[in-house]
């Protein structure tokens, strides 16, 4: 009787935990989105072809998932923006692999010029 009562317990434990860290980025409208301004300090290819971003000013990084599948090349990138004042735009959410300091970027900017956008 114990038995399938722990089963049950362990199953429903499983899918809860898969599915706070499989959560999906949340796609907010350009209104909804935190806002990062900074110099930037470095730029480098992390996880899957992301292109990330550190700002001078933070800790945190932020990054452009699969920035390099979407015709984005990181030595432009560093050649454009390595010391200049940026945006990035990107939603607040919370997942089990999300540590805080690390953000999906939604929108950079650049001089008032959209450098990328994912928002439709």
């Amino acid at each position: 009787m114990k038995k399938p009562v722990i089963l049950l317990i362990s199953g429903f434990s499983v899918i809860i935990l898969l599915s706070l860290t499989l959560r999906p980025v949340p796609s907010l409208p350009e209104n909804q989105l935190s806002i990062a301004n900074g110099t930037v300090s470095h730029i480098f290819e992390g996880g899957e072809k992301d292109i990330v971003f550190r700002l001078k000013e933070t800790d945190e990084m932020f990054y452009i998932n699969r920035g390099l599948e979407q015709g984005l090349e990181i030595e432009a990138l560093k050649k454009q923006l390595i010391g200049n004042q940026i945006t990035l735009k990107y939603p607040e959410y919370w997942s089990l692999l999300n540590n805080g300091s690390t953000h999906h970027v939604s929108k950079v900017e650049y001089n008032g010029e959209t450098i990328f956008s994912e928002l439709r």
